[in-house]
């Protein structure tokens, strides 16, 4: 049985992560844990999701440390906002707990200090900006028509829900630096984010990167390839949630079975590499 450590557990992600979770045969729920000395504190996790009690309680994050080591879980999961990411990886790599992490946004030192943490502590970690399968089909897809379509200009437009606090979306991000790699360019030199403004003729090298928020939007995301006298356009669109987290429920399989001190990511998981 694995058990499993759920942040972000009363948010939109978290709750949906942790009610798949109690439908498989082989993974349990040991610990909920929110936002620090959160007035949840206390409460059964399945009743404040609606499922009815299930014997564990909402913990804040600032007993993370505490919880770990009490509960032992095998797998935390954490769709969270980065810098409480950060913080919350740190702390389940010292008390040698494995990771799969949805959170997007961290900056490159933010990245650099998750990567020392796991591999100084010899865990294992699943970390995607996104954990659906379609989405890591639609990554391979971009790889392979990159190679092709390498004099074309590249647009990447991504839309979410009002609440998503973070622009661009890791997704976009991800599908913007898979592309400036088989471009041999440097996304950092020539993405271009939403444009404004008399910003002169589109270069050659640049690939645009815009974010659109508004209502209860899932995710979507396009990627444009245009040429002249034609265009390509690559969409995935996300109806549900659910596409995310069984993305997750693939993760936390494999994240128990692999080499320590790494990191990993959904092409891994999915075997797309």
């Amino acid at each position: 049985m694995i058990s499993i450590a759920v942040t972000g557990a009363c948010g939109r992600m978290g709750s949906n992560i942790i009610k798949t979770i109690l439908e498989q045969k082989d993974m349990n729920i040991v610990a909920a844990i929110e936002t620090p000395n959160t007035p949840l504190e206390g409460k059964d996790i399945g009743e404040v999701i609606g499922i009815g009690e299930i014997g564990i309680e909402i913990n804040g994050a600032e007993k993370l440390q505490n919880i770990l080591k009490r509960k032992n879980p095998d797998v935390l999961v954490d769709f969270t906002i980065a810098n409480a990411a950060v913080k919350t990886i740190k702390t389940a790599a010292e008390c040698d707990v494995n990771l799969v992490v949805g959170t997007t946004g961290f900056s490159n030192k933010q990245i650099s200090e998750i990567t020392d943490s796991i591999k100084k502590n010899q865990i294992s970690a699943v970390i995607a900006p996104n954990m659906a399968v379609g989405v890591n089909v639609f990554f391979k897809v971009l790889k392979d028509l990159a190679n092709i379509l390498v004099d074309y200009d590249v647009e990447i437009i991504e839309s979410h829900h009002r609440h998503k606090k973070d622009a661009p979306s890791g997704t976009a991000v991800k599908a913007s630096e898979i592309i400036a790699q088989q471009f041999n360019r440097n996304i950092e030199e020539v993405g271009v984010y939403g444009r404004k403004g008399i910003v002169g003729e589109r270069t050659s090298e640049e690939i645009g990167i815009h974010a659109i928020r508004g209502g209860d939007i899932v995710g979507d995301h396009m990627v444009l390839f245009a040429g002249d006298g034609e265009r390509l356009e690559i969409i995935h669109r996300a109806s549900s949630r659910q596409a995310f987290v069984n993305g997750v429920i693939k993760g936390i399989r494999y994240v128990i079975n692999t080499d320590k001190g790494r990191i990993y990511d959904m092409g891994d998981v999915l075997g797309l590499k």
